[in-house]
């Protein structure tokens, strides 16, 4: 008897695996997509021109927004929580359709919504709090979207769930250096100027997000954990970097704003989701990815040729949206689309060639990374750094925070 029930499991863990496996083919889809969807509007014609205006839509809400979804739902453990990355998944493709998908995915931002606020019942926290705040944030900006403003008077609400959502894990990890008690209050204070700047002014969006930059660079594990090795030290390397791109942003919003068009937009919006959000994704990535497919990517030094790709040819768009001429940009967001496929390509290769040679052992494959809670943290999962000193281990801090990769 107890072999037969272990193998039901072991097969509806296998169905699992199958069914988040392709999910993230889903959302890899949305994310080429848009991507093909954005060099269209800078004149490159890779994607039919009535989809230009689903650009955002696809990158935050059918590929991130998907993503984020289905590590929540894992991380919880509750079957009626991956409603929330097959509505936003659904609801992105009957929008490339040319049918209304909107409302679909509000109604999973609704259920991503709802895990956050399980998992924030299921251990309370500052972190814990902001995320569910952040996935407010989100459901807010699909709700104004979906009843007839366009993206672009919204993308600010997206911008804003992504960088809450960021920030929570990495305050969550902070517990790990102790930081001092008015570290929170300074985290507070900048996630309420955020809210704030929805409502009232971009520019105090800008200086939130400054401040939010000014956090992590003063508490992040990062700085610690950039003297360490492999894939420690990539991804703090890809932290770093992103956060200066934040920084950027804000700096670009608290002094000039949103505008509704032009290269200025171009740049601030760009940081965000490319410097910031997208270097967050090449950080985490081998950690995420197996832990939601059931595949093993081992780290190579090769996953910095496309971070590198990503942030040069960024620094050329932005340069062009600020100073120079404005005939690079195309050229420019060209590379940003070929550093993201070429991580993609990294993480697949690394992937064939770990199964490649898994095919030596015994029982035929490599075993198959965990599925805790743990190792499923969607942006901001860090690696652990060395270990605390006997005073920080007595500090209460999450459990996923506290466990190696």
């Amino acid at each position: 008897m107890i072999p037969v029930i272990a193998s039901l499991a072991a097969l509806r863990q296998a169905a699992g695996v199958r069914l988040r496996l392709l999910v993230m083919l889903s959302a890899g889809l949305w994310l080429l997509l848009g991507l093909a969807t954005g060099l269209t509007r800078l004149g490159w014609g890779l994607a039919p021109a009535e989809l230009s205006a689903l650009h955002g839509p696809l990158l935050v809400a059918g590929f991130l927004g998907t993503l984020i979804s289905l590590e929540r739902a894992v991380a919880l453990g509750q079957g009626w929580a991956y409603l929330a990355p097959f509505l936003t998944t659904v609801g992105a493709a009957l929008l490339v359709s040319g049918r209304p998908g909107s409302w679909l995915i509000v109604a999973g931002s609704l259920v991503l919504l709802a895990a956050n606020l399980a998992l924030h019942r299921r251990q309370p926290s500052i972190s814990s709090s902001t995320m569910a705040l952040g996935t407010l944030v989100f459901l807010l900006g699909n709700l104004l979207w979906a009843s007839g403003r366009p993206p672009g008077q919204v993308v600010l609400w997206w911008a804003s769930f992504l960088v809450l959502t960021i920030a929570a894990e990495r305050l969550e990890l902070s517990r790990l250096r102790v930081p001092p008690a008015w570290s929170r209050v300074a985290f507070l204070v900048c996630v309420i100027l955020l809210l704030l700047g929805l409502w009232l002014q971009s520019a105090l969006a800008g200086l939130a997000f400054l401040g939010l930059t000014a956090w992590l660079g003063r508490f992040d594990l990062a700085w610690r954990t950039v003297r360490a090795r492999g894939l420690t030290r990539y991804i703090a390397v890809c932290l770093l970097t992103g956060y200066f791109w934040l920084g950027l942003a804000g700096l670009l919003l608290s002094t000039g704003g949103l505008p509704v068009a032009g290269p200025w937009r171009d740049a601030a919006l760009h940081a965000v989701f490319l410097g910031f959000v997208m270097a967050m994704i090449f950080g985490h990535g081998p950690l995420i990815f197996p832990a939601l497919a059931g595949l093993r990517i081992p780290y190579r030094p090769v996953f910095y040729a496309p971070l590198t790709l990503l942030h040069l040819s960024l620094a050329v768009r932005v340069w062009a949206d600020l100073a120079g001429p404005l005939e690079l940009r195309p050229m420019a967001a060209l590379g940003n689309a070929a550093a993201i496929l070429a991580f993609q390509a990294c993480m697949v290769l690394s992937a064939l060639l770990a199964s490649r040679a898994a095919t030596g052992r015994p029982e035929g494959r490599a075993p198959l990374p965990p599925t805790q809670p743990a190792a499923q943290t969607a942006f901001a999962r860090l690696d652990r750094p060395d270990p605390p000193a006997p005073e920080a281990r007595q500090t209460p801090g999450c459990a996923r925070a506290t466990e190696d990769p």
